[in-house]
């Protein structure tokens, strides 16, 4: 285009210029993000070397803090750097990159929230089926059909995001590359792009969303009907967790994806994709750790190994 310099890098944006706000800033996100690797850690470890906990739940369980793990690994890093230092700059591949991993994380926990929320079904309206229905082969089956499918979505959007051209600006009004911002700096027609985006986060979106609420739906008419309140309050203990961090992800991802891309204030932006990239990864360990007993429990029985180890080894 005459009179533009196309952009070879981007400059994400911080939520602050003043320095004792971009320190607080840094230290929050990394206080997060430490807690959210070592919870989610601590639950994969516990899964893994507890035998009682090799179920279809606490298997997808256990799929979903690896996921968080990573889907805050790709964001937070960068946002600390550019929070701290003056290095705002992302190159044009890196931007990519972080929009690919981006989409395709936030694709996959959606899938596994949805798949743990048909487990739920199965399990609480169906238990004389649970094991026939959810069979090791086929929990394995979900869980890489719901990879796959986001490295093809994330793929799809990301390429057709990247075939745009950028000649206007190269600041990113966003702590990370995402699909909305890079839109408003295309000096290409993005029309194409918006109704796609639309179309395919309300499909998929509101597919999983409308899965998730009838089998609640089912769900909470069979609980009520359970004999005793004991009964009742144990299956209400492990769906109201999978609500809640559902509630938080899709209603927070809808903002800022489906509205249209000239009508959003900047701070307000940053402040809700934190309710999507980075606030569900941090709660999934709390919520699973705090209102399971079972994980409770299995932790107990690991830090008591532990301690048995340790004062043998002590002792030679």
């Amino acid at each position: 285009m005459p009179n533009s310099t196309r952009v070879t890098e981007f400059l994400l944006t911080r939520f602050s210029d003043v320095w004792e706000f971009r320190v607080s800033h840094t230290l929050l996100f990394l206080l997060m993000y430490l807690a959210t690797l070592i919870g989610n850690l601590l639950i994969v470890i516990i899964i893994t070397v507890d035998q009682r906990l090799h179920t279809p739940m606490y298997y997808f369980i256990l799929n979903l803090s690896v996921l968080d793990m990573c889907y805050i690994s790709v964001t937070v890093p960068k946002a600390c750097v550019i929070f701290l230092l003056n290095n705002r700059v992302i190159s044009v591949a890196g931007c990519a990159a972080q929009i690919f991993l981006v989409v395709l994380c936030a694709y996959a926990e959606l899938l596994l929230l949805t798949i743990m929320a048909c487990d739920r079904y199965v399990a609480i309206c169906q238990p004389l089926h649970y094991h026939v229905i959810m069979t090791p082969r086929v929990c394995v089956q979900m869980t890489l059909a719901s990879v796959l499918s986001g490295l093809v979505y994330a793929g799809v959007h990301t390429g057709n995001t990247f075939r745009l051209s950028f000649c206007h600006s190269n600041v990113v009004h966003q702590f990370f590359c995402d699909i909305p911002s890079l839109l408003k700096l295309s000096c290409s027609d993005t029309f194409t792009n918006e109704i796609i985006n639309f179309a395919s986060a309300t499909i998929v979106g509101g597919g999983c969303f409308s899965f998730i609420t009838m089998s609640y739906i089912h769900i909470f008419s069979t609980v009520l009907k359970f004999p005793t309140r004991a009964e009742r309050r144990k299956a209400f203990s492990t769906c109201i967790p999978h609500i809640l961090i559902v509630i938080v992800f899709i209603s927070s991802a809808a903002v800022v994806n489906l509205k249209p891309t000239f009508s959003s204030p900047l701070i307000q932006d940053m402040v809700i994709s934190v309710f999507y990239s980075i606030v569900p990864p941090f709660l999934n360990p709390i919520i699973y750790s705090l209102r399971n007993k079972q994980i409770k429990e299995a932790l107990r029985r690991v830090m008591r190994t532990l301690t048995f180890f340790k004062t043998f080894l002590l002792r030679f």
